[in-house]
């Protein structure tokens, strides 16, 4: 139970109709325990006793209606309490996979990069639903289950005052604490199962979600079967996982009921050596039942309680994560910035063994047009990553018109940026809210001009629903260059000073990138650019080149220059001029 202890706060919003439950709870605790055992001892001898005086209608119908009030009672009570706590459980769901997701948002790349994309997937979907069931049957069983067992214990000690000899019964309760020890055992070995288990989803959830990103390289390579035989052995995994919990988690009721079997057959032996009459009997049956019954159900919780202590250590790998990159304490304040960029010997690693960029120090003044060049795994790409703060540098730093971009709130710094990828993301929704992502306050007629300067809008109209079509998964519906000149659409309606274009116009063909070179000449006036090129064609031009090589700016200049004194440059352009 401590281990859900920190979470409590999620039932704050819902106190009141957990409280209601919890009340309700109680009553059917009641009317369980107590209400029925003592219904079998009053209530049907005064029918099926020989001997008994006669009655009247009127007494024999309010007899009867012990029976319909009894379970009513139980039932209405019971059903206002699932309903309300499943209310608050859900509710609680919601918090927390809000929260998770909230989490994801503002987790560094290199997080992401190390974790699959199925596994997160699973953790904030399944793992958040185990801990939403566990959460609400803690909520649920926990008052209704004890409060019935207190309850049955309670009418028990009650007969035993009242019933000459009857205290001795309670003897037979010894089997009571029996119970607990298949509990213990089976919970100890859920525990590692459970985990197992979540570990397993995540898998399966990883393996669709990889088999649907690939579906059309699965389709040229004749992957079909190869990709089944692999979610075979996904799912084998994830069924042996499951059964192991099942072994476990469904043994326990029946072990319960054979001990239980043996504390009612010392009863009856009891009872008929003391020489017990019927009714008494008969109501000591009950209440022992009654209490055996919520033993089973809390034992069920508690391996319940082991799962969603697993799901929640998943959770936790990623709501305890921390953010190495946030706002700082005290951020500078800015508006539009001009653009310098500066790295002052900066070191960075993806891992601390390989260095990505080694003791990079260059100065790009605002309005330079500034290629990278440089053979693949150089740190190009790591280059223009640090400069949005996608990453942090191990040492050294990177300023924005001499501020540390450590120094600035993250929607300052990334606000003067406009990126476009070399595969650029559409979100499922109409091209105008896709393109509206440059910049939210943009007018219809601002959206429709940067359409325009990218070339997008004629085929933009020639959709069924023009600009409120909706594009696919991942923007499938469109060709590689629709989906390249959307994104540069929103480069140009962002108008921030730096732009950064990584391979921006490889998707397009040799007439559209014509179009888009003579609108990026127009774009970058006034602006600081960083383009990632491998087609020198489209480098040639720059003001500044820098050449990467193993983490470190081999070389710095223009193409003219470069060509001449840098035999690195000159070997890659020429590899290349020679395959064109």
């Amino acid at each position: 139970m401590r281990r859900f202890y920190p979470y409590a706060s999620y039932l704050k919003p819902v106190r009141w109709h957990l409280l209601a439950g919890v009340l309700l709870g109680l009553v059917y605790a009641a009317s369980s325990g107590f209400g029925l055992p003592y219904m079998v001892k009053f209530v049907f001898p005064k029918i099926f006793t020989e001997g008994a005086p006669v009655m009247s209608n009127r007494e024999i119908f309010l007899i009867a209606l012990w029976l319909p009030a009894i379970f009513t009672l139980r039932g209405v009570s019971g059903y206002l309490n699932t309903y309300l706590v499943q209310y608050g459980g859900t509710r609680i769901l919601e918090q927390l996979r809000l929260d998770y997701f909230r989490k994801l948002q503002v987790l560094p790349l290199a997080f992401l990069q190390r974790n699959s994309s199925g596994d997160l997937i699973s953790r904030g979907v399944s793992d958040t639903n185990q801990l939403q069931v566990t959460l609400s049957n803690l909520a649920n069983e926990l008052v209704k289950q004890p409060g019935t067992l207190v309850a049955a214990l309670g009418y028990l000690t009650y007969l035993a005052f009242t019933e000459s000899g009857v205290g001795l019964v309670l003897v037979c309760l010894a089997s009571v604490p029996l119970c607990i020890f298949p509990i213990r055992f089976a919970g100890r070995k859920l525990v590692r199962r459970a985990v197992q288990l979540q570990t397993e989803l995540g898998s399966l959830t990883d393996r669709f979600s990889e088999n649907l990103s690939a579906s059309r390289e699965v389709r040229a390579f004749s992957l079909e079967e190869r990709e089944v035989a692999r979610f075979s052995i996904s799912t084998r995994l994830l069924l042996t996982s499951q059964m192991k919990v099942v072994k476990y988690a469904k043994a326990l009721p029946p072990a319960i009921e054979i001990i239980s079997a043996f504390g009612l057959a010392a009863t009856f032996i009891y009872a008929y050596r003391s020489g017990l009459e019927l009714a008494p009997f008969l109501s000591i049956i009950t209440a022992l039942y009654v209490c055996y019954d919520p033993i089973k159900k809390l034992a069920a919780l508690s391996n319940d309680t082991k799962r969603g202590a697993a799901a929640l250590d998943r959770l936790e790998y990623v709501l305890n994560e921390p953010v190495a990159i946030a706002d700082p304490a005290s951020p500078v304040p800015v508006g539009r910035l001009k653009g310098n960029l500066v790295f002052d010997h900066v070191t960075f690693s993806y891992k601390d063994d390989e260095p990505a960029l080694r003791d990079v120090s260059v100065t790009i003044p605002a309005g330079t047009v500034c290629a990278l060049v440089g053979p693949s795994g150089a740190g190009k790409t790591t280059f223009v990553n640090l400069v949005p703060r996608f990453f942090d540098t191990a040492s050294g730093r990177v300023t924005f018109d001499g501020i540390d971009v450590r120094d600035l709130r993250l929607a300052d710094l990334r606000a003067n940026i406009a990126l476009v990828s070399q595969d650029p993301f559409l979100f499922k929704d109409s091209i105008y809210n896709n393109l509206l992502l440059g910049r939210e306050t943009a007018t219809r007629a601002e959206v429709e001009q940067a359409a325009r300067e990218a070339h997008a809008h004629d085929f933009i109209l020639s959709l069924p629903a023009g600009y409120d079509t909706v594009v696919g998964e991942r923007g499938a519906t469109l060709s590689g260059g629709q989906r390249q000149r959307i994104a540069l659409a929103r480069a140009f309606l962002r108008n921030a000073p730096v732009l950064i274009l990584d391979e921006a116009t490889s998707a397009l063909d040799s007439e559209s990138e014509s179009a888009i070179q003579l609108a990026l000449r127009k774009l970058v006036v006034g602006k600081t650019v960083l383009i990632i090129a491998h087609r020198f064609s489209t480098i040639r031009d720059a003001s500044m080149i820098l050449v990467f090589d193993r983490g470190r700016i081999a070389a710095s200049g223009t193409h003219a220059a470069l060509y001449d004194t840098s035999p690195l440059y000159k070997t890659l352009y020429d590899r290349q001029s020679t395959a064109a």
